[in-house]
C-alpha cells in the first residue's frame, strides 16, 4: 500500500541527511548522488515525487539550495523539523511504555501518529513518561544531545577487525532492517566485537553474548557505535 508523505515528514528525512551519523550519511561534494534521489530512497518514493516537495519546501522557506544543490533547512525549516524528530521519539516511548508495542511496532506507528498529538499533548506525554533520554532505538530525545553525541559515535562498518564496542543506536528509516535487528539481539546496549570485515563481500562477522555472527554491510553501516577501550591490563582486572 502506497504511503503518503507530507511536509514533516520530508524536514525529518532532511534533518537526518544533514548530520555525519543518521541513516544515510551527507553526500560527498560532488556527488553524482542528488538530495532528491536520496530523499525519494529513504522515504520509498519517486525522484519526481521528491524534486517536487522540495520545490514546495524551498518555496514555503523550509530549505535553501546550497553550493551543491543539496537542501538545507533554514532557521525555521530546522526548528520544525526538531520538533518533528523530538515528537516521533516521544510517541515511540508512549507506544513501549504504556501500550505494550515492541520497538519495532512502536517506529511505525508512531510515523502514523505524528500528526496526532499537539505540541501540548506531547509536552504532556514527555512529562507522564518521566522525560525519557532516548526513544526505545537509541536516539536521543533531545536534537541538542544527539548532534552533540554523533562525534562520539560511528557506524560499525567503519571499525577494525577486533575492536569492541557498544551499540547505541539502531538506524530506522528500513522497518525490515529495524526488525531484524531486534530478532537478532542486535539492541542498544549490547556489546560486540568486529571479528572480521569483508566489505568487498558486504559482509561483517562479529562476536555477541559468546556466539559469532554475519552481518551484512547495509545493517553494519545501520549499527551505530561507541567504541570501548580495552588493554590487555583491563581485561585482568
Amino acid at each position: 500500500m502506497a504511503t503518503s508523505h507530507g511536509i514533516d515528514d520530508y524536514l525529518e528525512t532532511i534533518y537526518f541527511l544533514a548530520f555525519p551519523i543518521g541513516e544515510y550519511r551527507p553526500a560527498p561534494a560532488g556527488s553524482s548522488q542528488t538530495i532528491a534521489s536520496r530523499v525519494a530512497e529513504m522515504l520509498g518514493v519517486s525522484r519526481a515525487s521528491a524534486g517536487e516537495m522540495l520545490k514546495r519546501l524551498e518555496a514555503e522557506g523550509l530549505v535553501e539550495r546550497g553550493e551543491h544543490k543539496e537542501a538545507i533547512l533554514t532557521p525555521t525549516g530546522t526548528d520544525r523539523a526538531r520538533k518533528v524528530v523530538r515528537k516521533h521519539r516521544i510517541i515511540e516511548r508512549l507506544l513501549t511504555d504504556f501500550m505494550g508495542y515492541t520497538a519495532a511496532e512502536a517506529h511505525v506507528h508512531a510515523d502514523d501518529l505524528g500528526g496526532t498529538f499537539s505540541d501540548d499533548m506531547v509536552e504532556r506525554i514527555e512529562e507522564k513518561l518521566g522525560h525519557p533520554q532516548r526513544c526505545p532505538h537509541g536516539w536521543p530525545v533531545d536534537p541538542d544531545f544527539e548532534q552533540a553525541e554523533n562525534r562520539e559515535l560511528q557506524p560499525l562498518s567503519d571499525l577494525e577487525p577486533g575492536q569492541h564496542a557498544t551499540i547505541v543506536r539502531l538506524a530506522e528509516h528500513d522497518g525490515d532492517l529495524l526488525h531484524w535487528f531486534y530478532d537478532e539481539g542486535l539492541v542498544p546496549g549490547t556489546s560486540l566485537e568486529l571479528r572480521a570485515a569483508e566489505p568487498a563481500a558486504g559482509q561483517f562477522r562479529v562476536t555477541i553474548n559468546g556466539g559469532e555472527k554475519a552481518i551484512g554491510e547495509k545493517a553494519a553501516a545501520g549499527l551505530f557505535v561507541r567504541r570501548e577501550s580495552r588493554t590487555p591490563a583491563a581485561a585482568h582486572t
